[in-house]
């Protein structure tokens, strides 16, 4: 039975206490001290919640700092402005002259309790004559959206449908003049492919190539400085610029490309009344290398020593009118 003093095993050595085993952390003063309760995870230094506690502070502290409070005078909060996105056209003036050149577009909104002066008058029945939808939405909303400075109005844009390399030829092959297609070699300023739209369709062009990367895209900068020409002449994208040159070659069009390194005057282009690509190159370097390979012929326009070189559009303009006036000459 327990406690037995006759039972083998059970008699207690001379000498022996009771109290806790060796390696128990002892008792009294001598007793281990505790490290107390286990912390939460999120403060364990390198416990992934502590690492999710940690980004998601210094995300939080991020924003406060892009937010950017500025105390105004009456000591009232008010958030800094934020630029408008690339699909919005904001103030009165661009968002008129954007409806006037039937920018495709999804909806006007219009600030509430704003001062409706002519110019919004008039967008706002452009917009119906469009098909445009008008909201009417609170001033606040209309920061959230696109940030200050739209002076109660925005117009949001929609998509440009791009058309695709061959359309451009079937539409030139089905006119009356000899095929006339402007290749923009990464030109990246929206605003020269707008003049540039521009001079090509004063000018009868039956259409501009544009790069899908490292190019000024359809937008509504370059809508607004075509002044309408967007509206009249397709633009299309491709992939590879030197590729598609090469197809139009094998289709029976020369290729001549812009370049101030040029080997022939403007002024003197002999397949002016061909069927032809314009290729114009970019505004830094000009044409590019795969470019320059697939041209029949490079021409330069002559200017002043002192001028370093033309504004990509404007050099456009000038060769397109040197086109255009020899196939009137030649008819």
């Amino acid at each position: 039975m327990a406690g037995n003093s006759r039972r083998h095993g059970a008699v207690r050595k001379a000498g022996s206490k009771k109290g806790p085993a060796k390696g128990s952390g002892g008792k009294g003063k001598g007793r281990l001290e505790g490290r107390g309760p286990t912390p939460k995870a999120e403060d364990r230094q390198y416990h992934p919640a502590a690492k999710r506690k940690a980004a998601g502070q210094a995300k939080a502290a991020g924003q406060a700092r892009t937010a950017g409070q500025i105390k105004a005078p009456t000591g009232r909060a008010r958030p800094a402005a934020v630029a408008p996105s690339p699909d919005w056209v904001v103030g009165r003036n661009p968002v008129l002259e954007a409806l006037r050149a039937a920018l495709p577009s999804l909806r006007l909104d219009v600030a509430a309790g704003i001062d409706p002066d002519d110019r919004v008058s008039e967008a706002i029945k452009l917009a119906g004559d469009h098909g445009v939808i008008t909201s009417q939405v609170t001033r606040q909303e209309l920061d959230r959206r696109v940030g200050g400075a739209h002076q109660g109005i925005a117009l949001k844009t929609a998509a440009y449908q791009y058309s695709d390399p061959a359309d451009l030829l079937r539409l030139a092959e089905s006119a009356a003049q000899p095929p006339l297609i402007v290749a923009l070699d990464h030109v990246t300023d929206p605003h020269n492919l707008g003049a540039i739209l521009r001079s090509a369709a004063a000018f009868g062009a039956h259409g501009v190539l544009i790069p899908q990367r490292r190019s000024a895209q359809m937008g509504p900068a370059a809508w607004k400085v075509s002044a309408g020409a967007a509206a009249r002449i397709p633009v299309a994208q491709v992939g590879n610029l030197a590729t598609a040159l090469q197809a139009y070659k094998q289709a029976g069009l020369f290729v001549v490309g812009l370049d101030m390194t040029g080997t022939a005057d403007a002024a003197q282009i002999s397949l002016a009344d061909s069927p032809l690509v314009l290729v114009v190159g970019s505004e830094g370097k000009g044409l590019s290398r795969l470019s320059r390979q697939v041209c029949d012929l490079t021409v330069s326009i002559p200017i002043n020593a002192a001028t370093e070189s033309l504004n990509a559009a404007v050099a456009g303009g000038i060769v397109l009118y040197e086109v255009a006036k020899r196939r009137r000459l030649s008819q």
